[in-house]
């Protein structure tokens, strides 16, 4: 699922073409991925300009002239690119802006885990701080309220925004903490370096373009190249890079997890 590095660097593949432009139409909505149910967003869009489009966590938002705001989220096989008019009409096309003559932003998501969610005036909900905004002192406090195991919480977009599986990985290892170390169980060292750790391993991932392991790629259809520096995510029996340990796969909270034993000890 693409996460925070994929979906700003799309935000900013995006932003820098669409800003300012007018919607002249909205097509092929697929109506049971949009939120609120029933909610018909092709009227709310069309004859709208687009002011700017931003992130909230793994959101794409769409701020309009009225400043009411809808996002996109993508779910694990989404993809929102800007597209020629005439271009072939890809399979599981789920909602096409029209922007004039010569651009349009095509949505397309095979598995439909994705979101069309039309917020309004509204803001977003049950989301937490944005983490490269997180002062050492804010992050702590917010992981002492948690027994949970490190690797779970910073998956809890209530914790923390925007973190999922590859960057928590990341960051725990560069940190060196296990990813069962109860979150309320870390020192202060110690979450004075994950964040530290998650502001690197997430500014260097956009600077990379963030990270195509499937089906990930920008709003002008290229691949990141993150994945080529995973230090230990997807990388389960290869020589970790730092020790050359063995990388060690298991499952936290339902989830993949990848560690070094050695770098990441108990």
């Amino acid at each position: 699922m693409p996460e925070l590095p994929e979906v700003e660097t799309v935000v900013r593949t995006l932003a820098s073409r669409v800003a300012g432009s007018f919607i002249h139409a909205v097509s092929h909505v697929r109506h049971d991925m949009v939120t609120p149910a029933q909610f018909d967003i092709a009227p709310a869009l069309t004859g709208r300009s687009i002011v700017r489009v931003t992130r909230r966590a793994k959101r794409i938002v769409f701020t309009l002239d009225t400043q009411e705001r809808f996002y996109i989220h993508l779910g694990m096989t989404g993809r929102l690119t800007i597209e020629a008019p005439d271009a072939p009409l890809r399979k599981h096309t789920h909602l096409i802006l029209d922007l004039g003559d010569t651009l349009q932003i095509r949505l397309v998501d095979p598995r439909r885990f994705g979101a069309i969610v039309w917020l309004g005036l509204t803001d977003h909900a049950r989301i937490g701080p944005e983490p490269l905004l997180l002062s050492p002192k804010q992050f702590a406090a917010r992981l002492a309220r948690t027994r949970r195991a490190i690797k779970t919480a910073l998956l809890d977009q209530t914790v923390v925004a925007g973190v999922g599986n590859i960057y928590a990985d990341e960051a725990l290892h560069r940190a060196r903490i296990h990813p069962s170390t109860p979150a309320c169980a870390l020192s202060d060292t110690q979450t004075r370096a994950l964040n530290r750790a998650l502001k690197f391993v997430l500014n260097r991932a956009i600077k990379a373009g963030g990270s195509s392991i499937r089906d990930y790629v920008n709003a002008a259809g290229e691949r990141g190249a993150f994945q080529m520096q995973h230090a230990v995510y997807d990388r389960a029996c290869e020589p970790c890079r730092t020790c050359r340990e063995t990388i060690v796969r298991i499952v936290l909270g339902g989830r993949s997890t990848h560690y070094c034993p050695k770098c990441q000890s108990e």
